[in-house]
């Protein structure tokens, strides 16, 4: 790599870090504007060039939003970089794949079986309804992969910690992108008993059945990774 392009490098990771320390010094928030180009190049003693790589580079990262025509906003700040990260690194090591599938599968249990005590103190009624729903979606075999990615999320979603909920679905989209392209199908056969075995532990507020019918429900999906990896 020539000087030149490792110049523009180092130029652009320094801008980028200007404008996020702008956000922070600034307390804005996801989705609220930024300053127009020509105002960031004052405010960050920047070109414009160096303003545009860095806002690139930041929209790629979901930490801002360009909307064409309307400006650059605080992004989302979702895990979409962990995602395709993820994917990515399953999809181009053949000798990882399955070890990123078996972690994943573990963080995400250890999500739901480690909160299992915060869970069922958060979960009422109308949330233990929500979840009845989506098991007898997959009983109609109403999308049952959706029915399931939301089946977890509403799990944890009354614990009111962002960050879980975001990795739950961000690891959920990893999951489901990896696992078709290792011949690991993600509409599982027996997933009704076992997510119906969880909703029925949850309301009798049983903990130690609870934890017992989340480590059922990942069980086979442990074994189908075990088996398919030899």
């Amino acid at each position: 790599m020539s000087n030149e392009r490792v110049g523009r490098s180092l130029l652009r990771e320094e801008v980028s870090e200007r404008i996020k320390r702008y956000i922070l010094d600034n307390r804005l928030r996801p989705g609220a504007p930024l300053p127009t180009e020509n105002e960031l190049c004052a405010a960050l003693g920047a070109s414009r060039s160096s303003v545009r790589e860095a806002i690139k580079t930041l929209d790629a990262l979901d930490i801002v939003e360009v909307r064409h025509g309307h400006g650059t906003y605080v992004g989302e700040l979702s895990l979409s970089a962990l995602v395709e990260g993820l994917t990515f690194r399953g999809l181009l090591s053949p000798d990882d794949e399955f070890a990123v599938l078996s972690e994943l599968v573990e963080v995400r249990e250890l999500f739901e079986r480690g909160n299992a005590e915060r869970i069922l103190d958060a979960l009422d009624g109308e949330h233990l309804a929500c979840l009845d729903e989506l098991v007898d979606r997959m009983d109609r075999g109403e999308d049952t992969v959706g029915a399931d990615r939301a089946f977890h999320a509403l799990l944890v979603h009354p614990l009111g910690n962002e960050l879980v909920r975001q990795f739950t679905d961000a690891f959920w989209d990893v999951y489901t992108t990896l696992a078709p392209h290792l011949g690991l199908p993600t509409d599982e056969h027996d997933t009704v008993a076992l997510h119906r075995g969880i909703v029925d532990a949850a309301r009798a507020e049983d903990l130690p059945g609870f934890t017992k019918a989340v480590a059922a429900h990942y069980a086979p999906i442990r074994h189908r990774i075990a088996a398919a990896r030899g």
